[in-house]
């Protein structure tokens, strides 16, 4: 049995998020659909990641097994002539018979867009979020800081979310504006449900002046979800990056 993994991008507008569901459309599902008719049998897929709903990603791994014979170079040709214009097989890699996209994921990046205008742009509805009041970037960039390292991120995650553990470590947290566009880019060993979302909306409120950047630690601390910032809305996100070793990781690179 082959272990085959994906490189993938997607615009996510469309899409009921990564994972597989019942009654709505979504990326894992339609991928599976087009992988089954070229590989003759079922297929599940295992993505690194559970994107949310209109969420999109750059750079995507997913693994499957089969017992297909096309050659791995092909297989990425073979899948995009059956899924639709908005998700795209980029490379494919042999990968070990242990491999998991998300257990083997080392750690991730994602970028969060925010068009900050008066003036809407109607090509960047679905990908990057609207955002018409003024924000003092400088003040952004500060708080996006303080992020970085090792924490206790309760404060900025979804409500009523269970996991073992909310301590993460993030390895950078950045922001840069260039002309009308915001965009802060953030890795992580790993992200709660939400996470990236609310920092970025704890990061506006620095930039709405509604609290210090010198605040961050402090709120962290106390864990309370009500003292951050709103969760930004899911169009302005994209999965950026994930890292693995061996051939996997290096397919992941370019």
């Amino acid at each position: 049995m082959r272990n085959i993994a994906l490189r993938l991008s997607y615009d996510g507008t469309s899409y009921h998020g990564w994972q597989v569901q019942k009654y709505d459309i979504t990326v894992a599902e339609t991928l599976e659909q087009a992988l089954t008719k070229i590989c003759d049998h079922p297929v599940k897929v295992v993505g690194c990641g559970r994107t949310d709903a209109g969420v999109h990603a750059l750079r995507y791994c997913a693994n499957f097994k089969t017992e297909c014979s096309i050659p791995t170079d092909r297989i990425p040709l073979a899948v995009n002539a059956l899924l639709p214009y908005d998700i795209a097989a980029t490379d494919a890699v042999e990968a070990p018979e242990d491999f998991n996209s998300i257990q083997s994921c080392i750690k991730k990046e994602y970028v969060y867009k925010l068009h900050n205008s008066r003036i809407r742009d109607p090509f960047l509805t679905s990908r990057a979020y609207f955002f018409p009041s003024h924000l003092d970037a400088e003040r952004m960039k500060a708080a996006a800081k303080f992020f970085e390292g090792t924490h206790d991120f309760k404060a900025v995650r979804s409500v009523g979310t269970e996991t073992k553990t909310t301590v993460r470590t993030v390895y950078w947290c950045e922001l840069e504006k260039e002309g009308d566009m915001i965009s802060m880019r953030i890795c992580a060993d790993g992200f709660l449900y939400n996470m990236v979302r609310a920092i970025m909306g704890t990061v506006v409120y620095a930039g709405l002046r509604k609290i210090e950047p010198e605040d961050i630690p402090a709120l962290l601390d106390g864990g309370d979800r009500r003292l951050a910032g709103p969760t930004m809305p899911p169009q302005g996100l994209y999965m950026s990056r994930v890292w693995y070793d061996g051939a996997v990781g290096e397919m992941m690179k370019w």
